[in-house]
């Protein structure tokens, strides 16, 4: 028998709103992307031009057979400036959710998905407790015009990755690298997903909501403080959010690879002779969910939803082969008691990879660069017809 899921396991894909809504102009990653002293690949431009097309993208969703879909509403649209809060943006997001609704597919939300406006980060952004209060008031305005539609939350998504990436790398905005500054982000990041789930429950809607942590499979060299080093390193980049993502209903795991470190706690990349997902520079490592699943309901007791996983990939193939192994150790997971509610494959479409630009393909759905045109790929089918199933083959 191929290993089954429970009934009403959520099958589902996932988008951001910057990555495929197009002309995002007021938050820091346009400017970020457009700022040539940042290397970033390519701007995002029109992205996947969503915040027109949603309908058409929803209608995928449906007809593929997955009924979660994973969006994330732009902050910066939404509350251009300081406190001045469009409707008409929030009514466009209502028309968005309601499509969901009307093709029979959940919407969950996520409320922060890598960008802030503009206004708050020339004011410090992530730096200053300010923006905790900032966050919190968004998140307050909006659900009380989209609660009563809202399936699922995310308040914020991968918060060690934005403060990884943006103040130790330095590969996202603001593109610092200050191990001070980095920590008091994640004091920031873990408050502001507190405040926020607080605001979510409060208001109108009954849906559950959670964080959603970037996650893997860490391997350490042997050596006399590995464990230790080990230790330490992971509760700097995922416990601590885990700890975090204890004030919500369930936590979001997002794994893709596994991370190797030296003795002394450095990194070494893909290991030699292994193979490697060229786009993306790391090894093809499918196992790594099902450590990350593990990790992430031992720490925080909660239920998971695997909001993100899937391959920066142009072999369609080498999707599913990954995709297949990701789930069986989460049918793994599943079998042995760990309560996992959904898988959310990362991504619908073929969309703008943050510092990468638009060379990685992570999509199920392909989309032209020139026409906009969606082209269901085989996996796209494979994994609908999976989750029709309920199992995996």
């Amino acid at each position: 028998m191929p290993p089954s899921f429970p009934n009403g396991f959520l099958w589902g894909t996932a988008t951001a709103a910057h990555q495929v809504e197009g002309n995002n102009v007021n938050n820091d990653w346009w400017a970020f992307e457009h700022d040539p002293a940042r290397g970033v690949r390519e701007p995002s431009g029109d992205a996947c031009d969503q915040y027109h097309r949603f309908r058409d993208d929803i209608e995928l969703v449906a007809d593929l057979g997955l009924r979660v879909y994973r969006l994330s509403i732009e902050w910066s649209r939404i509350e251009p400036v300081e406190g001045e809060f469009s409707v008409a943006v929030l009514d466009h997001y209502r028309r968005v959710l309601d499509t969901c609704h009307q093709h029979a597919v959940l919407p969950c939300v996520t409320f922060h998905h890598f960008t802030t406006p503009r206004w708050a980060t020339d004011d410090g952004g992530w730096e200053q407790p300010a923006i905790v209060d900032r966050f919190t008031r968004f998140c307050e305005r909006t659900v009380a015009h989209l609660g009563d539609l809202i399936a699922i939350a995310n308040t914020i998504n991968e918060p060690n990755i934005v403060s990884l990436m943006g103040w130790l790398v330095g590969a996202f905005p603001p593109g610092r690298h200050d191990l001070g500054l980095y920590a008091t982000v994640n004091e920031h990041l873990k408050a502001a997903h507190v405040r926020a789930y607080e605001t979510l429950k409060a208001g109108p809607g009954d849906f559950p909501a959670g964080s959603a942590i970037a996650m893997g499979d860490w391997w350490i060299e042997p050596g006399p403080d590995s464990d230790e080093t080990l230790t330490r390193t992971r509760d700097m980049h995922e416990r601590q959010h885990l700890e975090a993502a204890r004030a919500g209903d369930f936590v979001g795991v997002q794994a893709y690879s596994r991370t190797r470190l030296s003795a002394a706690g450095l990194p070494l990349g893909p290991e030699p002779g292994r193979r490697v997902v060229e786009s993306m520079g790391y090894e093809f490592w499918p196992d790594a969910l099902e450590v990350a699943v593990r990790y992430a309901a031992e720490v925080t007791g909660l239920p998971v939803i695997v909001t993100e996983n899937g391959i920066g990939t142009h072999d369609d193939a080498e999707r599913i082969e990954y995709t297949t192994g990701a789930l069986r150790g989460l049918a793994r997971c599943i079998a042995d008691g760990v309560d996992v509610r959904g898988y959310f494959h990362w991504s619908l479409l073929d969309n703008f990879e943050w510092a990468l630009g638009y060379e990685p393909t992570f999509g199920l759905v392909a989309v032209d660069r020139t026409t906009q045109a969606r082209t269901p790929k085989p996996s796209a089918r494979w994994l609908g017809d999976l989750a029709r199933a309920n199992a995996v083959p």
